[in-house]
């Protein structure tokens, strides 16, 4: 094994000329002392990671990596203590230990800008995929680390695989996780802050260490370098442990977060199962663990809203499944499928009808019976008879009134993804409204959490609430309702009516 060692060891060294080996030990020693464009870099990319944190945007976080200067004073220091430069590791240890306490520093103080200011929406409990993605590290990233240390030193030391540089540090993400430090602090999130130092710990030691590891390979030593400078014995071994005593944290969260991945899985089958059995389809789920008790929150949309019994039966049938106690909060969106294929089948609305009103009918009496009598003939006498009468006339005339109407309105809130349509003030979001998209705006109006809280219904006829601060509402002309008014107005030429009254004459 050790000849096998020995072996690699020298072809390594002949990769490169001595002449090459003084020209990079030129520009670590440059690249390793902290100066004002490194700590620009630092502020520039911290700035970058944290908003692209904030956002859950992966792109901007990879533009961030490519500009954080972090690889240089960490591969510094695995280089200084290969060749014993004393001098060199103090100036890469501080510029490395101020660099990252400078983006913790920002990112906390961005964080709580960001929370201040009315336009943006955070919830602690709710963060971004891109934040939780680097609080839970593992022995994955220790190796992911080891692979990139060795990449970057080993392109640093080669002039013409220099190229390879920016995946390297996409592939290691030193600053991101710095910024997840910050982030943790302004939220109050120890958990999340100390997750994300882990991950920065362990890619820096990792790095550092397998830098070593290229550079004792590439024939860099303290007796090729300069024989009588100080160095401490046996660097490999010290960094090799030092990255060893890493791998305990990583496999203990490691496993923790195997048990919390099966035990959430398990969690999301049941409820998605019961949900399912109930003719309702499971949006989203949240659990939090206290103790025995098993806290969860679940959004489902359903044709139809669950009552009390129902929430109740549905904490008692989850409770069993799991064997534990269950508290359960539920929120509901009503929501109804269509099928284009199969038109709907509208029901016609009851039309209110008049209340009968008894009318009185005649009732023929017994019949007449014809008999051969000799009766006189009367002769009428035509009496002529003036009745006057006085007639009033019911005229409408036209009465302004005023209706209310909904309001029109569009969405001017220019921030990332997108304003959400909630189904409460505060509640969950179900649709995200462009900037420039109309609304109707309707009556409803609540104040939550310091905020107005309008009721809105976007173009496809979805009815939520939104801040009224992220709308421009156009103010509603009155309309005027014509609404009858009766007036009488007498008739000022009295009619008159003739009647014939008939007088039989024997």
């Amino acid at each position: 094994m050790r000849l096998v060692f020995h072996e690699i060891s020298e072809r390594l060294a002949n990769l490169i000329t001595d002449e090459r080996r003084a020209d990079v030990q030129k520009n670590l020693r440059l690249e390793a002392s902290p100066d004002f464009g490194f700590y620009l870099l630092v502020l520039l990319s911290c700035v970058i990671a944290t908003e692209g944190l904030l956002v859950d945007s992966p792109a901007v976080i990879i533009g961030a990596m490519l500009v954080a200067p972090l690889m240089s004073p960490i591969i510094g220091l695995g280089f200084s203590s290969l060749i014993g430069d004393a001098n060199m590791l103090r100036k890469a240890g501080i510029g490395l230990a101020l660099g990252a306490g400078l983006a913790v520093l920002l990112s906390f103080s961005f964080t709580w800008l960001n929370i201040q200011l009315p336009f943006f929406y955070f919830q602690v409990d709710a963060l971004p995929a891109e934040v939780l993605a680097r609080t839970q590290p593992g022995p994955v990233d220790l190796i992911i680390a080891l692979a990139g240390g060795l990449a970057a030193a080993f392109a640093r030391a080669m002039p013409n695989i220099s190229a390879a540089l920016p995946g390297v540090a996409i592939a290691t993400a030193l600053m991101p996780p710095l910024c997840t430090v910050g982030i943790g602090i302004a939220l109050g999130r120890w958990d999340v802050a100390g997750g994300a130092f882990l991950l920065f710990i362990t890619n820096a030691v990792t790095i550092a260490f397998s830098s070593t590891l290229v550079f004792s390979g590439l024939g860099f030593s303290p007796r090729r370098v300069a024989a009588d400078q100080p160095h401490p014995r046996q660097p490999l071994v010290i960094s090799g442990l030092l990255t060893a005593m890493l791998l305990v944290p990583l496999t203990y969260f490691s496993v923790q977060f195997v048990q919390n991945a099966t035990e959430n899985r398990q969690i999301n089958a049941v409820v998605t199962e019961e949900v399912t059995r109930r003719n309702a389809e499971l949006v989203n789920i949240k659990t939090q663990h206290s103790g025995d008790a098993l806290f969860i929150v679940i959004t489902l949309r359903t044709p139809s809203l669950f009552v009390y019994e129902d929430t109740v039966a549905l904490q008692n049938d989850i409770s069993v499944q799991l064997q534990r106690p269950v508290e359960l909060t539920l929120n509901q969106i009503q929501a109804f499928s269509l099928d284009p294929r199969i038109p709907p089948t509208f029901s016609p609305p009851l039309t209110p009808s008049r209340t009968p009103t008894e009318t009185p009918t005649s009732t023929p009496g017994p019949s007449p019976t014809l008999t051969s009598t000799f009766t006189p003939t009367v002769l009428p006498t035509a009496t002529p008879t003036e009745t006057p009468t006085n007639t009033p006339t019911a005229t409408p005339t036209p009465t302004a009134t005023f209706t209310p109407t909904p309001s029109s309105g569009e969405v001017i809130a220019n921030f990332f993804p997108g304003l959400q349509l909630r189904q409460s003030p505060d509640g969950p979001a179900i649709a995200t409204l462009i900037p420039g998209e109309p609304l109707t705006v309707l009556y409803g109006v609540e104040v939550v959490n310091g905020l107005v809280w309008v009721e809105v219904m976007d173009a496809e006829g979805r009815i939520g609430w939104v801040p009224q601060v992220y709308l421009l509402i156009y103010t509603p002309v009155p309309t005027e309702t014509l609404a009858p008014t009766e007036i009488i107005i007498p008739n000022s030429t009295p009619i008159s009516a003739k009647t014939e009254t008939v007088t039989p004459t024997p």
